[in-house]
């Protein structure tokens, strides 16, 4: 637990403060041995291969990749020990790691902290293969220099315990809890309040679309954040806790002026800002888990923190809805900070970071301390050599846009997964027209009825992992990486369930059809949606896994801004149409998305061949 402590913003907090006096790193303890190869007087093996760092800003990303690359060399060094070792910078090269020779040698350098940006291939594959022989052998990394002497600081060993990949299965776990908790709780925030819209039109004497902006405005907010809070994480100087603290300390303070403001004005300006500083969740939390799991097994955590932003805006109405009828509307934002704020103590103590680039960032600065070798560097500082801060603004806020209008299967995913999101946030506008006055439903109990699309998400969880288990992994080990279309196969099923699950809710949304049916519709509405969002969060980055960060946040701006939309026009929509044929308008765009999937499956490889973007 020590590590998780120093790493946390806890643990950092105390080392500046201290002047780095607790929490030290292996490199800052007596006992701590430097690596040969990171003194001033260690020469180039004459039998690796020198790397070119000459290259243009532009294209950084992918060109980097190559440079990153390690070499074998025929020469070994012996005095490369495991972190903790016990002897002195000025120590005899020639002490023993007391492992077999196999050990000694070298591990063959794959660009351990680069492969994330590599194109999602049969090679890639093969490299991360690769990587999990190697971390298994506890094998020392030598670094690679460029041309001009910069020595590149990597992992001490394959196994290096530094490495967010090498953690222990229970730690990966532990952060991955962590992140989906705070993920729950900030998707939470959004559909708590709508239980308190109708108290809120009494208090302040306003409409039920004005009431229904504090919806409306939050669910903005967390689709304009990651366009910031995205490319933020991935600058190494901030990784990733950085934004992640910063932010959430924000949204858990402004838990208090919005549950005690006492205007209309204020509090819908509050909750925007309460959204876009409770967005990160939504902007890094998939790249956090991409941190520390293999490509292979990423889907897995990826799915579990999926569900967490799936489930949570349903279960807020039936969190609150009881409530704010004995006691009062602002008692569903105080909620929020119940459970908002034990999760940011937990991050404060126990949230490490997991940026491979900014841990070796740093590794790199203590040990040009340790060693007096100034030419020591990481290769996160060659990458952005020359970048200035304008040019990574220009870059965050127009590459996402950029790629989305360049690129037709990028541009279908978005406009599809924003209908999908949207007509998810248009239930909490129309189920208050049909459990309440259809069925009889008080409030608490129309909140319940939520609980049917959670049970939904649970059952294409399991689903999802079925197939990952027994059907894609498989496939992959016995013929290698398909075409990345080849994602898209449980969609092609369940693409028919949203129209289906809508369809049997609008219609059977009747006073003389049991309630059942319609929730029944729901459910399954749920059960599709999940699993084709899954396959298509896959299939979006896999053709620029360089620009995944990108990718995600013109993703989550477009379905944010639609389901920002969504609650405005719901509610006016269903009482002028009904609710049979509101949904039914809502079912038959979702046809479009049947198409789309298919077409996008079968000329999925033309499209992106014809892609502007990628000839660019």
């Amino acid at each position: 637990m020590a590590d998780i402590f120093r790493e946390a913003p806890f643990g950092q907090l105390v080392r500046i403060l201290s002047g780095n006096k607790f929490f030290l790193y292996p490199e800052e303890r007596g006992g701590f041995h430097c690596p040969h190869c990171y003194h001033v007087d260690a020469s180039l093996p004459l039998e690796a291969k020198v790397i070119d760092q000459s290259s243009d800003s532009e294209g950084n990303d992918v060109d980097s990749t190559e440079d990153a690359k390690r070499v074998q060399t025929a020469e070994t060094y012996p005095d490369l020990e495991k972190l903790g070792a016990s002897s002195s910078i000025g120590a005899n090269d020639s002490n023993e790691r007391g492992t077999s020779s196999d050990d000694q040698e070298p591990a063959i350098a794959l660009g351990l902290q680069r492969t994330k940006t590599l194109p999602y291939t049969e090679e890639r594959l093969k490299v991360e293969k690769k990587l999990e022989v190697e971390r298994t052998k506890s094998r020392p990394i030598l670094p690679a220099r460029t041309a001009d002497g910069t020595v590149l600081v990597d992992w001490y060993d394959t196994d290096d315990p530094a490495n967010p990949q090498n953690w222990a299965q229970g730690k990966k776990a532990f952060v991955a809890f962590q992140i989906c908790i705070y993920t729950f709780a900030v998707y939470m925030g959004s559909a708590i309040y709508v239980s308190s819209e109708v108290l809120v039109m009494a208090r302040f004497g306003v409409t039920e679309t004005v009431a229904s902006l504090g919806l409306a405005l939050y669910v903005l907010g967390y689709g304009c954040g990651p366009l910031i809070w995205a490319p933020m994480s991935e600058i190494p100087a901030f990784g990733r806790n950085l934004p992640y603290i910063v932010t959430f300390a924000i949204y858990v303070i402004l838990c208090v002026p919005t549950a005690l403001v006492d205007n209309i004005g204020g509090l819908l300006f509050l909750r925007f800002l309460q959204g876009f500083f409770g967005s990160p969740c939504l902007a890094n939390g998939g790249a956090t888990m991409q941190d520390m799991y293999s490509f292979l097994y990423l889907p897995f955590p990826v799915a579990l923190w999926v569900s967490a932003m799936f489930a949570a805006p349903a279960l807020g109405p039936m969190l609150s809805g009881f409530a704010v009828v004995v006691e009062c509307w602002r008692w569903s934002l105080w909620e929020i900070l119940w459970l908002a704020g034990p999760v940011f103590i937990l991050w404060f103590f126990c949230l490490p970071e997991t940026s491979a680039s900014n841990i070796l960032l740093r590794r790199s600065m203590r040990l040009r301390k340790l060693s007096q070798n100034d030419n020591i560097s990481s290769q996160s500082q060659i990458d952005r050599k020359g970048l200035t801060p304008g040019a990574v603004a220009v870059e965050a806020l127009i590459k996402p846009f950029e790629i989305t209008i360049k690129d037709p299967a990028v541009l279908f995913t978005n406009v599809y997964t924003a209908l999908i999101y949207g007509t998810y946030y248009s239930f909490f506008e129309v189920f208050p027209l049909v459990y309440g006055p259809m069925y009889g439903f008080n409030l608490g109990e129309t909140g319940v009825v939520f609980t049917c699309i959670v049970v939904g998400c649970v059952l294409a969880m399991g689903i999802y992992f079925y197939y990952l288990l027994y059907m894609l992994i498989p496939d992959i080990h016995k013929n290698g990486l398909r075409a990345q279309e080849s994602r898209l196969r449980p969609a092609l099923i369940f693409v028919f369930g949203p129209v289906i699950g809508l369809f049997l809710f609008g219609w059977s949304a009747n006073p003389n059809v049991h309630w059942i049916v319609s929730i029944i519709g729901i459910t399954i509405y749920a059960l599709s949606v999940y699993i084709i969002t899954q396959c298509l969060f896959v299939y979006i980055p896999m053709s620029y896994p360089q620009y995944a960060a990108s990718l995600f946040a013109a993703n989550d701006f477009c379905r944010s801004a639609f389901a920002f939309a969504a609650v405005l026009f719901a509610r006016p929509m269903f009482i002028k149409l009904g609710v049979g044929r509101g949904v039914s308008l809502l079912g038959g765009l979702s046809v479009l998305g049947i198409i789309g999937v298919w077409l996008l499956y079968i000329y999925g490889a033309k499209l992106r061949a014809r892609s502007k973007f990628t000839q660019k």
